[in-house]
């Protein structure tokens, strides 16, 4: 049967008002996003939730609070880590920006040749040179799409535990190099088929909006409240 729930009656998205009270008296003027298709915004529609995509979603009410706040995209789909960081960084460094994020790593781990030192090299590159450009930086552990019931059963296992080590490396990095780090990986609906797209590789409608509450709730731990 089709979930009835709407994101105002879910229960793992924001409640009214709460982003305001979240990120009241944000510092950040200028946002820029880098990585592939998640950070471009692939999520496939959802009943009862917006079509505005996740990063979109997360400038949107920084830009609530300021409106001022100036906001640079660069996420391309079918990327891997390699490949944001040689066709994106230098644009992201030029934007000035004082908020990055910074997620890729899944087309890398797609492929049964995943190297994580590789990756953890390329975020590490990207991440080091926005910090020491002014930049907070926010990271992610995604959610693990092997639960996708597009995600054909042979290749369930193996997907699953190359998504699993990407966000353990991600933290890893994160931790390390001291940015924010939204950890959706162990999510509580990790396992929700409502989740996932019909494609097997991206986020719903839904995941975005969850995915913006637990953004949301990292970036407030920086935000100066009185």
């Amino acid at each position: 049967m089709p979930s009835t729930l709407t994101e105002a009656t879910d229960p793992w998205c924001l409640r009214p008002g709460e982003a305001a009270e979240l990120l009241r008296g944000h510092p950040w003027r200028r946002f820029v996003v880098l990585g592939d298709s998640v950070a471009e915004g692939l999520c496939e529609p959802a009943d009862g939730y917006p079509d505005l995509q996740w990063a979109d979603r997360i400038a949107a009410e920084l830009r609530a609070i300021r409106p001022e706040l100036a906001y640079l995209n660069l996420g391309r789909r079918g990327l891997r880590a390699h490949e944001v960081r040689a066709t994106q960084l230098a644009d992201a460094l030029a934007f000035a920006p004082d908020l990055a994020l910074v997620v890729c790593g899944g087309n890398d781990a797609f492929r049964s040749a995943y190297d994580p030192d590789a990756v953890d090299a390329e975020l590490t590159a990207m991440i080091t040179a926005l910090r020491e450009a002014g930049a907070d930086v926010i990271t992610v552990g995604m959610f693990d799409v092997s639960h996708s019931p597009a995600v054909p059963d042979a290749l369930r296992a193996g997907l699953g535990e190359r998504m699993r080590r990407l966000s353990r490396h991600t933290r890893g990095v994160a931790e390390r190099l001291g940015t924010l780090h939204v950890h959706l990986t162990d999510h509580p609906l990790v396992a929700d088929a409502s989740l996932y797209s019909s494609d097997g590789r991206h986020g719903s409608a839904r995941s975005d909006a969850i995915a913006t509450a637990e953004t949301l709730r990292v970036l407030s731990t920086h935000v100066p409240h009185p």
